[in-house]
């Protein structure tokens, strides 16, 4: 897996990401102001460094894990490419399918079934070529099965970069669910209802990492339709489905028809070191012709309602296997952000940031111009040693210290600069990119 951090440096990801573990992030500046969190950024930040800090120069994306599965090995990860970019990373039975050209914390592998025989070893279908009996062709989406699906585009400013996936209005002013790993590190987000053609700025209202879901709002939508939701139970083995999805990130919906395989599947998460193993449960599985730019999107039953959301798929030399989370699940969860319950797995709005990008010895590798960190004047080869009286000893540390608090909290960060000189200052944390 092509994976790097969101720092700007190899082997340095960025605090406050949500990422504590080195090779996660990486970031691609480019010289210019930081751009504006949540809007349209007119530039990319760029990275101040020391050192022979090395700076990545392409966007990558920390999705495509490849892990090994008993009887053979099957590469795991989730659905991704980059706009305008070209495809970063395929997804393998897993749980994501976006076309995101990100390096953030984009959520991880996920494990298959124990068996070969319960997930094969594949490599998706030429796309609209069927790969099994299950499998149809994949077509334009009709105008029914458009309405209320939207396709997302993030801008991630501190990666330069961006990425692609689906997503599905929830209510009439424009409340958006979608996978998490498809705006995850966005500094800002165009969604376009395609029933309309009419494209919004959007923002975070919430998200789960954990569960791979996320809550967005249109704004100034009103009178938007959303999908139709599942009424009757759900789906069960056998039962026909098609996914909905902006296929490519081409910004055109397309429809792959399968079927349903199993239900109530579970798949085991992990970062791309091995480590921060994550549980996905209670999922659809089928086998339709899903690709890069599907995540978020909606699957549906044989009465066009959305029984899940298309989340990963697998790519190997055969058949598709795709998974969704159940729309039962999903709802629950964006009800949850909705209603504004803050949880150990749910982030309302962004979090904090400082805007410092780490070295695995727990070192600066580099300061992101324009934040607050740059303002304090910290420097690639400070270390920072405590948070507000509380000490940091890691990128582990700094992460959770900085995701404990609110953007706009002020905070006393003490380090130690490059010389061995002790400093401290006063810093008032940020809006970061999106959790």
């Amino acid at each position: 897996m092509d994976e790097q951090q969101v720092s700007g440096a190899s082997g340095a990801p960025v605090e406050g990401s949500g990422s504590s573990t080195p090779m996660e992030r990486e970031v691609t500046p480019t010289a210019g102001p930081t751009p504006s969190p949540h809007g349209s950024p007119s530039a990319e930040p760029s990275l101040s460094t020391s050192g022979g800090v090395a700076v990545a120069t392409k966007p990558v994306v920390r999705r495509g894990v490849a892990f090994g599965a008993a009887g053979g090995a099957l590469a795991l990860g989730l659905l991704a490419g980059g706009v305008g970019g070209g495809l970063v990373a395929a997804a393998l039975a897993s749980s994501d399918t976006d076309t995101a050209a990100t390096s953030t914390i984009e959520g991880a592998a996920y494990a298959p079934p124990t068996t070969q025989e319960q997930v094969p070893s594949i490599v998706p279908p030429s796309w609209g070529e069927p790969s099994t009996p299950d499998e149809s062709a994949a077509t334009a989406a009709t105008a029914d099965q458009q309405v209320g699906v939207v396709t997302i585009t993030s801008t991630l400013g501190y990666q330069n970069a961006q990425s692609a996936g689906t997503g599905m209005v929830l209510t009439s002013d424009g409340l958006v669910l979608t996978n998490n790993h498809v705006i995850e590190g966005s500094t800002s987000i165009a969604v376009t209802v395609e029933s309309t053609g009419q494209t919004y700025v959007a923002t975070v209202v919430g998200t789960d990492a954990t569960h791979d879901v996320a809550v967005l709002q249109l704004q100034g939508a009103g009178g938007v339709t959303p999908v139709a939701l599942d009424d009757d139970n759900g789906v069960t083995t056998g039962d026909d489905v098609t996914a909905i999805g902006n296929a490519d990130g081409t910004g055109t919906l397309v429809a792959a028809a399968g079927a349903v395989t199993a239900t109530e599947q579970t798949m085991t998460a992990s970062d791309g070191s091995g480590s921060g193993a994550e549980t996905l449960s209670g999922l659809i599985q089928f086998a339709a012709d899903v690709v890069s730019g599907d995540s978020g999107g909606p699957l549906l039953d044989d009465e066009g309602e959305v029984v899940g959301m298309t989340t990963a798929a697998s790519t190997g030399n055969g058949s598709v296997v795709a998974y969704a989370i159940s729309i039962e699940d999903a709802v629950a969860i964006a009800i949850e952000i909705e209603q504004g319950t803050a949880s150990a797995d749910i982030v309302l709005g962004y979090p904090a940031f400082l805007g410092v990008a780490l070295s695995t010895d727990g070192s600066l590798a580099g300061v992101l111009e324009g934040t607050p960190a740059a303002s304090a004047g910290l420097a690639a080869g400070d270390t920072i040693t405590a948070i507000d009286g509380a000490a940091v000893s890691s990128a582990a540390d700094l992460s959770a210290a900085i995701a404990s608090y609110e953007p706009g909290d002020t905070v006393t960060v003490t380090w130690t600069t490059a010389a061995g000189a002790a400093e401290s200052a006063q810093v008032t944390l940020s809006e970061g990119p999106a959790a």
